[in-house]
């Protein structure tokens, strides 16, 4: 079995009206190698009218986004030309690499009719040799990500990237990971071998889950030590939760604002070449 090494509670970090928790990075917790940052917008309902997600255009390098969308709806576009409306149980993959800018903002829609929002986003490292990659994006519905059924139905899992139970994940990673968004009704359980090498990332963003005999509540980033390989978890009540993991990279992380490079000389870099318009 693997050990809990520490629970994290997200904490609150609202941006304008909107409510956000981040359990990473805090002054207890920087990053788990290579899962760099989350924020966990809502839950929360939004009037009619209302002026939806504040993400206007900003630009990222050298990192990836993973954008689960729970409740409510994410309008994206960015320089490279890609455009969607990701809805309920949808997940967007943005590769930023070498420079890309994006909005993240909520369709006219939303805006003019409000109603419930909740919405996490996760940054991914990329490794040094694929900092500087061309940039991509995949926006997929729910309907359109792989998924299957563990004990019963009572687990049903969205698989995102890599293979489990003999399913491939929607999205081919730019390294190796695996990673599921999981919903559980109360009494459903599942186990999950994971190699000892591997860092874990194991949020649970709705609920209560037992984990390896533990008692364990919802906005909260459990720390797995690097020993034993499997997981076990029993859902206390109706819980989501989303499961990831991959080997660490071990390399230098330098993070100023939405780039994530090696060194302090990239950063600058990245910031000489956004000021002369040089992303895409």
């Amino acid at each position: 079995m693997k050990i809990i090494k520490k629970t994290h509670k997200a904490e609150y970090r609202p941006i304008d009206d909107l409510v956000t928790y981040s359990p990473m990075p805090t002054r207890s917790l920087s990053m788990i190698d290579p899962f760099l940052f989350l924020n966990h917008h809502g839950f929360q309902t939004y009037p009619s009218p209302n002026q939806g997600l504040p993400f206007g255009p900003h630009p990222h390098r050298g990192m990836e986004t993973v954008t689960f969308i729970l409740e409510g709806d994410i309008m994206h576009s960015d320089s490279t030309g890609k455009n969607s409306v990701i809805g309920p149980g949808g997940v967007q993959y943005m590769t930023a690499g070498k420079g890309l800018i994006h909005a993240e903002v909520s369709s006219p829609e939303f805006k003019r009719k409000g109603g419930d929002l909740e919405i996490l986003q996760l940054w991914l490292n990329l490794p040094a040799s694929k900092k500087m990659i061309a940039p991509n994006y995949i926006g997929l519905q729910k309907e359109d990500i792989p998924a299957f059924e563990l004990d019963k139905g009572k687990v049903r899992v969205q698989q995102l990237f890599g293979e489990w139970n003999g399913v491939k994940g929607a999205f081919e990673g730019n390294f190796p990971i695996q990673m599921s968004t999981i919903y559980l009704d109360k009494g459903g359980k599942f186990e999950k071998s994971i190699p000892a090498s591997e860092n874990v990332f194991f949020y649970i963003v709705r609920g209560e889950l037992k984990v390896n005999g533990e008692g364990l509540h919802m906005r909260h980033l459990i720390e797995f030590a690097n020993s034993g390989e499997k997981i076990e978890v029993e859902a206390l009540e109706e819980s989501i939760l989303i499961l990831g993991h991959a080997l660490p990279f071990n390399e230098p992380v330098v993070a100023q604002g939405p780039f994530v490079m090696n060194t302090q000389q990239q950063i600058y870099e990245a910031y000489q070449d956004y000021q002369a318009g040089g992303f895409a």
